[in-house]
């Protein structure tokens, strides 16, 4: 793939394609790969490099005026995120989870991928605001496409998954008028088998004459024709000053939720309010799933648990797929409870002795109980040789077809273990037991919103400033499925967990809960430009050849991780671009 900087080009030089893309990461790097081979030239516009840098995080930084805002809050999420991405940090991204860089949050994420129920799409009368302009299985035809982007299996988010498997359903059997079987896959890398999907490594490696990508190129200015009827270009630049002009008929936004309005709101040339901002809904309905912890099972319930709720794989087609198996809530129990949508899977909880974080705190020279620690390592060496022999088995010199049988093999018999090496870059830890985790669904609130500071970045665009809230209703779902959880596993012989007081006590306001990266719905998709930014076919209201991708225009959260729906509507939206600009050819 032909990838430049723009620091390479001269003084004056204008960019030329028949489409722009604006966003390097999942979204963008899909639409530009349904265009292989077509006439239309297609240019990428990634902000930041091939590679991550430290000075592209900087231009991350937001101002948070909401949620998460405890001192609680903080410390976990600084923990959970700063796990996947080291130059992420709570000063510079209080809210969400963004990366600059090809690839965007495919660098830093856990490949966790799931599509959305039927029920998610509805007009939920117990949730305001809820539905879709359109139904689920208007985008049926686009989830094995996107399966395919993302290295997946055969979709089977319920119990359709054991007739993909050809299994029989696992017994004893949760399922009743109130929980099912829900399951996520993970998104497995093509060039490393022991890794996640990585974007920007496998474009870069395409070959696409008509595609081209241009790093270090930030857009500060979405430009409209003087009557504000039709998308002329986008104006660029770089950490080094340069500033160049794209010209384009055709535009789609893949920025990300925080990024497609702030961009929008910023643009106010023509439009003073914003781009496509006439009725004031840019930026608002900000949504994300709100992550807790709702129980524990202690460590003598990890092999009878785990066996029932953990990972599985799945072979097709010569390669093993890793599933995840958790429990959802149904439509029935959501309407009964008048609650959101919400599901609990099952994660390994690491001993305060885990020799593997002493040893990364006395790295770092941040151990509190430096004696304690060294005492953790003499005690486990066992589980230190087992991690050194695991970081060497994904050795460079290690022959890859050898490496990707013997996964395969391990995937296929043992998932969970390769799962973990996944989710914990090969290194195995000692474990305490088992924490049951929850994601709610968010109600779409319009006072849940990005609009712009007054401060400004490096480039002189103002920062996003984020007032994200957390709904009693997110809240009351995840109490509601922990206690179902406990009240059915007894009945089927299973341990019951232990609940959080938060659950136990009926305490909402106790419970501790963080945004899961999972940002969506701030440009939502409807009819009425009232409600909505962009239309069903993702095209601006208003504004011809300008038009938007991935999650920010999604009108609920769902409840599931929803990489592999922003994948299904960008398909979709890039074969409906090549239509119009087919049509736009021939005029």
């Amino acid at each position: 793939m032909l990838i430049t900087d723009l620091s390479e080009f001269a003084e004056g030089h204008v960019f030329t394609a028949d489409l722009v893309v604006v966003g390097g990461g999942p979204v963008g790097l899909t639409i530009a790969r349904e265009f292989f081979g077509h006439t239309a030239r297609v240019l990428v516009i990634e902000s930041g490099k091939q590679i991550e840098d430290p000075a592209y995080e900087a231009l991350n930084a937001i101002e948070c005026i909401g949620q998460p805002d405890t001192a609680v809050q903080v410390q976990w999420r600084s923990l959970f995120h700063a796990a996947l991405n080291p130059l992420w940090s709570q000063q510079t991204q209080p809210y969400g989870v963004r990366c600059r860089g090809l690839g965007g949050s495919t660098i830093a994420w856990a490949g966790k991928s799931a599509t959305f129920d039927e029920a998610d799409f509805e007009a939920r009368a117990w949730v305001p605001n809820s539905g879709w302009p359109i139904a689920r299985n208007e985008l049926e035809p686009y989830f094995q496409r996107s399966a395919t982007a993302l290295n997946l299996g055969p979709e089977g988010c319920d119990d359709e998954f054991w007739k993909a498997a050809g299994r029989n359903p696992s017994e004893p059997s949760v399922n009743n008028e109130a929980l099912r079987s829900y399951f996520w896959q993970f998104a497995r890398s093509r060039k490393d088998p022991m890794d996640i999907m990585r974007f920007g490594p496998e474009f870069a490696q395409e070959h696409a004459p008509n595609v081209e990508a241009l790093v270090n190129a930030t857009v500060t200015e979405v430009m409209l024709t003087h009557n504000g009827a039709a998308f002329k270009g986008v104006e660029i630049a770089s950490l080094d000053g340069a500033r160049r002009l794209v010209s384009a008929p055709y535009c789609v936004l893949a920025a990300g939720t925080i990024e497609n309005p702030r961009l929008l709101l910023a643009s106010q040339r023509v439009q003073p309010k914003g781009v496509g901002n006439g009725f004031d809904v840019v930026g608002r309905y900000l949504m994300d799933h709100i992550g807790g912890h709702v129980a524990h099972f202690e460590a003598g319930d990890i092999p009878k648990v785990s066996s029932l709720f953990g990972f599985c794989g799945l072979r097709h087609h010569g390669t093993v797929h890793v599933y995840l198996r958790g429990l959802a809530l149904t439509r029935a129990a959501q309407a009964r409870l008048e609650v959101t949508n919400a599901s609990v899977y099952v994660s390994e909880e690491r001993a305060p002795d885990d020799p593997w974080s002493a040893l990364k705190r006395l790295m770092q020279l941040k151990s509190e109980d430096p004696v304690s620690d060294v005492l953790a390592l003499a005690s486990s060496c066992g589980l230190l040789v087992k991690g050194l022999g695991t970081r060497a088995f994904r050795s460079k010199y290690m022959p890859g077809e050898l490496r990707e049988f013997a996964i395969n093999q391990m995937l296929r018999y043992s998932p969970g273990f390769v799962a973990r090496q996944f989710q914990t870059r090969s290194l195995p830890h000692k474990l305490s037991g088992l924490v049951l985790e929850g994601m709610a669904e968010q109600p779409p609130d319009p006072d849940s919103r990005i609009t712009l500071s007054e401060v400004t970045d490096r480039l002189g665009v103002p920062r996003a400033r984020v007032n994200w809230t957390i709904a009693d209703q997110s809240r009351r779902a995840l109490a509601a499925i922990g206690r179902l959880v406990a009240e059915e596993f007894p009945k089927i012989g299973l341990p019951a967990p232990v609940l959080k007081g938060w659950v136990a006590e009926d305490h909402l306001k106790d419970g501790v809960f963080i945004d899961m990266g999972h940002g969506v719905g701030t440009t939502r998709m409807s009819h009425d430009p009232r409600t909505g930014v962009v239309d069903t076919d993702c095209r601006v209201h208003g504004v011809h050849g300008l038009f938007i991708a991935g999650g920010s225009v999604f009108p609920t959260s769902g409840h599931t991780n929803p990489t592999q729906m922003f994948l299904a509507l960008s398909i979709r939206l890039a074969d409906h671009l090549k239509s119009v600009m087919a049509v736009g050819h021939r005029t």
